[in-house]
């Protein structure tokens, strides 16, 4: 009997010191290390699980971030990374002074941009739409059909494209009657970037309409029955309570969506460009491949890859500042 009184003793006081911690913990009267040791003992669980992706992430991404000094070097792959000579700037030097640094930075700019001014409002109003939709195996037959283009290989989405696209193709037989000269369109430099951004759309938004419809089940029904009551219309109800609701995932996606804009889909404009079209869609991402990969110019293409992804880091920095000033919503 006393065994079991103790037994009781110590867990109660062991649950009561737990409460304690976790008041203390968001008392915020602990120091920094204070505030991690205490958070520690408390999800001391949750940290264990983070183990194996932190692991990841240091071996997979962080760690060949190694690599990156040889943008500061004239690597030889006999002499490694180390043992290389050190050139300072010299790489980025010449890329900022090369020929096509204003064309391939223009196109990455200009590409990214219609991307996201075309591509990134899509997967909201898809989502919309079928959130409006009163038959539920009608709406879910839509998001398997926008979804499927999701996980077909770029490979043969492009080789689609081609296909579509070339002079009797499909799509130019269509529009030859409308007057539409019947020639590859591919190797017209004014429809490279139409044919670009309208693939990319039909690509994505399916998959990418997934989050706001998620976003959309968690908005509660009983804004809607009130708005209702005060007799709000679909529109009023659209523009007071739904696209509200949806504003802080939609800052979200916008806040990644920027810090992708640099990284434009180098493999479908690879996949898709030719020597015709170099002068509109040769971006950042694929000059990086024909230096590394055809020219084995590697400190040069580290260098550029380097410029890229410090452009992109500032982008996400900055936009989620201005979004946080703004809207009050971002990452962090």
């Amino acid at each position: 009997m006393t065994i079991h009184m103790q037994k009781g003793f110590f867990m109660r006081n062991k649950a009561e010191k737990q409460k304690e911690d976790e008041a203390r913990l968001m008392s915020g009267n602990l120091s920094t290390g204070q505030k991690l040791r205490k958070d520690f003992s408390v999800n001391k669980e949750l940290y264990l699980l983070f183990i194996p992706i932190f692991v990841y992430y240091a071996i997979f991404h962080y760690g060949p971030m190694i690599g990156l000094t040889i943008a500061f070097k004239n690597y030889s792959p006999a002499r490694g990374f180390f043992a290389s000579k050190w050139v300072g700037l010299k790489h980025f030097k010449a890329f900022f002074s090369d020929y096509y640094f204003s064309r391939i930075l223009g196109n990455t700019i200009r590409i990214s941009l219609y991307t996201l001014v075309f591509s990134f409002p899509m997967p909201i109003i898809l989502a919309l739409l079928i959130n409006s939709l009163k038959s539920r195996w009608y709406s879910k037959m839509v998001q398997t059909i926008t979804y499927l283009p999701h996980f077909i290989s770029i490979v043969v989405i492009c080789g689609i494209i081609v296909q579509l696209t070339n002079a009797d193709g499909a799509i130019t037989q269509i529009l030859a009657p409308l007057g539409v000269k019947q020639a590859t369109m591919l190797n017209n430099p004014k429809l490279f970037l139409p044919i670009y951004i309208i693939s990319g759309v039909w690509q994505t938004i399916g998959w990418n309409s997934i989050i706001y419809l998620s976003a959309l089940t968690a908005i509660d029904e009983e804004l809607y029955e009130a708005a209702r009551i005060d007799g709000a219309g679909k529109m009023r109800q659209l523009f007071s309570i739904t696209l509200p609701c949806l504003l802080p995932t939609i800052v979200i996606m916008l806040i990644l969506q920027v810090g992708k804009m640099f990284n434009v889909g180098y493999e479908k404009i690879i996949l898709l460009y030719n020597p015709l079209t170099y002068e509109v869609a040769d971006v950042i991402s694929t000059y990086v491949y024909r230096k590394g990969l055809l020219e084995f110019n590697w400190s040069y293409s580290a260098a550029v890859g380097m410029f890229n992804s410090v452009v992109s880091f500032l982008l996400v920095f900055f936009t989620n500042k201005l979004s946080k000033h703004v809207s009050g919503n971002s990452l962090w």
